[in-house]
Parts: C-alpha cells; structure tokens; sequence
C-alpha cells in the first residue's frame, strides 16, 4: 500500500469534488474553451499512429484529443468518478483506474503525457517510483511530456533531480504547453523528457 496522494486525501474529505471537477471540465468544453494545448505538444513529438500513455488521465480530456488525432491511447488515474468520465464523454481510448506509483502494464508506449498538476498531487514518497515507473512503460526512442505549475509541494529542481535520479533526461524544458521558453521566473514547467 502506497501513501495515499494530496488528490486522493482532498476527494475523501470532500466526496463531491470529483464530480465538480468533472462538471468544471464538461462546462469549459461547452463554452468552446481551448482544453488540447497540452494533446497538440505531445502529437507533435510523435509519428501518427503512436501508443500514449496519459498518466492521472483524469476525465480524459487530453487522451481523447490525441485518440482522434490517430494515436493509440490508454489512460490511468486512481479516481474512479474521473475514469468513469472520461469512458461516459470519451469512448474509444482504453482507461483504467490506477494508481501511477504501482503502475504495472504490460504495453510500453511512445509517448506518455502527465498533464494537470498530476506531479504535484502525488505523495512525495512516491515521487520517484511513479517516475521510475513511467520509465518503465516507455518504449526505446519514446518521450514523456509532463506539466506541472509552481507553488504546489515540487519544486521544479526538486522534481528535475528525481526525474535525473530515475533515469530521465530533460530534452526541452519551456514554461507553457504552447512552447514558451523557460526561465528562473517561470511559474510553470513543462518537461520533455527522455530515458538515459
């Protein structure tokens, strides 16, 4: 049994916030807001075609784009009411209710995406297995993209030593999923990463 993550422990105190978080998602959708920033990086660090990983999937807003842009995608998140989202609004993408820092599939991806803060919401002892455990599931050749903002628990140089400490390599660190570079005053990371 593995320390139970900030997400986990917030949804326990608070069983409605899934649901919200759900609905939150469902309305921007709705409203035409841009949710595929992070999907249109990661389609375009891949050939058409490519299996992805998208690690704390959530309502599967980010698999669902890059399944219709043609990639094979599985989806894991440890909060049942989000899988069971994204089944409801995006058929088509395998998802499956998991816990990243036991993660233990039998397929080895292309890419993997870990987008919405998922790094942040881990337990910190579980930091670099779940890292260790991405590394794992990536095929030779493959990258992981993963996104996470300042100020949550995970220093960015924190987090860039476990990723070094796990065998990653930071390829390209910029401060958006819409390619901004990035700097000491940025107060998002999004990191390119590949196995050394």
């Amino acid at each position: 049994m593995v320390e139970p993550s900030a997400w986990t422990q917030i949804t326990q105190s608070d069983p409605d916030h899934s649901p919200r978080y759900v609905e939150r998602f469902r309305a921007l959708a709705a409203q035409g807001a841009d949710l595929a920033g992070e999907a249109r990086l990661v389609d375009a660090m891949l050939p058409r075609g490519s299996r992805v990983l998208d690690a704390g999937c959530g309502p599967g807003r980010v698999g669902a784009v890059l399944a219709e842009a043609g990639h094979t995608v599985v989806g894991v998140d440890a909060d049942p009411v989000l899988i069971a989202a994204a089944e409801a609004d995006h058929p088509g993408p395998r998802w499956l209710v998991g816990d990243l820092a036991e993660l233990d599939l039998p397929d080895r991806f292309d890419g993997i995406v870990c987008a919405g803060n998922v790094m942040a919401f881990l337990a910190p002892s579980t930091r670099r297995e779940v890292l260790r455990r991405l590394g794992a599931h990536l095929a030779d050749g493959g990258r992981a993209a993963i996104g996470f903002g300042a100020g949550r628990g995970y220093p960015f140089e924190e987090f860039l030593d476990d990723a070094r400490a796990t065998g990653w390599a930071a390829d390209v660190l910029l401060s958006t999923w819409d390619l901004r570079p990035f700097g000491p005053d940025a107060d998002f990371l999004v990191a390119v990463l590949s196995r050394v």
